[in-house]
């Protein structure tokens, strides 16, 4: 039974995260095709909340293995 609960909380944070990951990385764009010039300041603060993001899902599937194997 906690392989079930881990399986749907790792699904949510991964549905989460993508979602997340989608909007950030559209509104970069966008702002990257208004202002070309702010293009590298842009970038990097587009990878900074991308890994941001990204840390939800990691701990999503350590806390899911930790009910498994407890």
């Amino acid at each position: 039974m906690n392989g079930i609960g881990a399986a749907i909380a790792i699904a949510f944070a991964a549905l989460g995260s993508a979602i997340g990951n989608g909007m950030v990385i559209s509104k970069a764009i966008e702002s990257m095709a208004r202002q070309p010039e702010m293009e590298s300041k842009i970038r990097g603060t587009m990878f900074i909340g991308v890994g941001m993001i990204e840390a939800i899902p990691i701990m999503a599937a350590v806390i899911a293995f930790m009910l498994i194997f407890m």
